[in-house]
């Protein structure tokens, strides 16, 4: 469960920071699914 909060405090971070275009936050929201994602299948 930290894991999960500290990739979503990451994310947030990223999207606030990194999303000047449209693009970069498809970008960010991606990677931030692709993390979440991670840590779901290595919690299994």
């Amino acid at each position: 469960m930290r894991k999960i909060i500290v990739l979503a405090a990451a994310a947030a971070a990223l999207l606030v920071s990194a999303c000047n275009t449209i693009e970069g936050m498809g970008r960010d929201v991606s990677a931030a699914g692709r993390a979440v994602a991670d840590t779901a299948r290595d919690a299994k």
